[in-house]
């Protein structure tokens, strides 16, 4: 029997992880790896936020991996260097690893390919790891992916989800490999106050706690901002600490319209991983050009700086902006509104919203954040591409009570109902008390205005 290599990526769990799996059925001993990829930090996608979750995730699957006799063994610099040099210590007759679909993640497999078979190593790529469907698993007659959600869905539903692989009982590391110690949360600076513990262990357990007593409401609750009714499952989710096929059987057998619409966002992210894995050039281009001329110069980063810092003077867009500082999380919804807000309200580039995302939320991804952002934008895959978020029209329908501005805009605390949305039409000595939220930045008429001049829609 030989010698394999797990490689752990965006996969840092142990149930249900095909790779590892197959690695323990045909081989005699594992060495499971993590390389900490300069070219991943070089890219600027090591925010000290995802850093922390990661530093929690490779804790907690290496306290796994040593209740099962192994341990994890950690690396850093070039991945495939690294990977090579943990090949020839071990001498390792094959490379396990989960597919991915970023132009980075394609071009690290051709690479670690070509190297391992200069060393007679042979490299196992295994998919349905981070999806519950391959990327091209279903395709229109006419395309090699579909660009649009509805047909994919019905698609993807119909589709047989591979049955859930249990945790390894026992896992044998062969001697002589050497490791570093895995990162430390604490040693990390700049990170979001409220930031959340990463781990299988802890998704794990959020995932029982959701299937329990969130998801039976989740089809009427999940927009609703305050009520803070989503499952919270994404940052688990990016770093692979739990897995989606599992995730799917679990809240089938839990039915139900919750359940159903649960299910309808795992597979969202599936259509994303299949449009980036088609077109891997729009993790940072238009997906669907339309021309547009994104304002520059002073002004435009003024507008900018307002939206990061959340003082846009619309307490809506403002709210999700510091509950994105705060937690390093942000509600779906509220993504939706500030991403539209900077596009269409402010005209000002998706990629510049998309850059700020990565610095602070810690499940951004390129497949869910870029996409996401081109579809708000309108340079993506949505049907309406036109379509401009009004925040007060959002606020009055998902934040009705003024709960959720007023949870995260302490300045506007003091208003009742529905009045803090809009505190700009407060008058004299009301408004004097809460001079220290500034007027709007922009008027919503005339920001709509210029994005119709701007796509030949006036």
């Amino acid at each position: 029997m030989t010698v394999s290599v797990v490689l752990f990526t965006s996969d840092l769990r142990l149930h249900d992880h095909p790779p590892l799996r197959a690695a323990l059925d045909g081989s005699r001993a594992v060495v499971p790896l993590f390389v900490r990829d300069r070219a991943v930090d070089a890219a600027g996608f090591a925010a000290p936020n995802r850093l922390a979750f990661l530093a929690d995730c490779l804790a907690d699957l290496d306290a796994g991996l040593r209740e099962r006799g192994g341990r994890l063994v950690v690396r850093s610099g070039d991945l495939v260097e690294e990977v090579c040099a943990v090949v020839g210590e071990a001498d390792a007759d094959e490379v396990h690893m989960a597919g991915d679909v970023s132009a980075h993640a394609h071009r690290r497999e051709e690479r670690l390919r070509e190297a391992l078979e200069g060393r007679g190593c042979r490299l196992h790529v295994h998919d349905a790891v981070n999806t519950v469907l391959t990327p091209g698993a279903v395709t229109p007659a006419s395309s090699d992916h579909f660009a649009v959600f509805t047909p994919y869905y019905r698609r993807w539903a119909e589709e047989h989800v591979r049955n859930v692989l249990t945790a390894p009982r026992r896992v044998q590391v062969p001697d002589g490999v050497g490791s570093e110690e895995p990162p430390d949360r604490r040693k990390l600076s700049d990170l979001s106050p409220s930031l959340v513990a990463g781990g299988e262990k802890e998704g794990r357990k959020r995932v029982t706690a959701w299937l329990r007593s969130g998801i039976a409401d989740y089809a009427d609750r999940h927009d609703d901002l305050a009520g803070d009714a989503t499952s919270r499952l994404s940052p688990y989710l990016h770093f692979g600490a739990v897995s989606p096929v599992e995730l799917v059987h679990r809240a089938r057998r839990a039915g139900g319209p919750g359940a159903e619409a649960f299910v309808r966002q795992l597979a969202w992210r599936d259509f994303h991983r299949q449009v980036l894995a088609a077109r891997p050039q729009a993790g940072g281009r238009d997906y669907r050009t339309r021309d547009d001329h994104w304002r520059t110069g002073a002004e435009a980063e003024r507008d900018t700086q307002a939206w990061r810092e959340g003082r846009t003077g619309y307490p809506i867009v403002d709210a999700a902006m510091r509950q994105l500082r705060e937690e390093g999380w942000m509600h779906n919804r509220g993504r939706l509104l500030v991403a539209s807000f900077l596009t269409k309200t402010l005209y000002v580039d998706w990629r510049t919203g998309a850059r700020h995302f990565l610095d602070w939320l810690v499940d951004g991804d390129v497949a869910n954040n870029q996409m996401n952002w081109q579809w708000t934008a309108g340079t993506g895959t949505d049907t309406r591409p036109h379509r401009v978020l009004n925040p007060l029209i959002q606020a009055k329908r998902y934040d009705p009570s003024g709960d959720y501005v007023r949870r995260w805009v302490p300045e506007l605390a003091g208003l009742e109902g529905s009045a803090v949305h809009q505190p700009w039409k407060l008058r004299g000595a009301e408004r004097a008390k809460y001079d220290a939220y500034p007027d709007p930045i922009v008027d919503l008429g005339e920001g709509l205005a210029r994005f119709k001049h701007a796509r030949g829609r006036d």
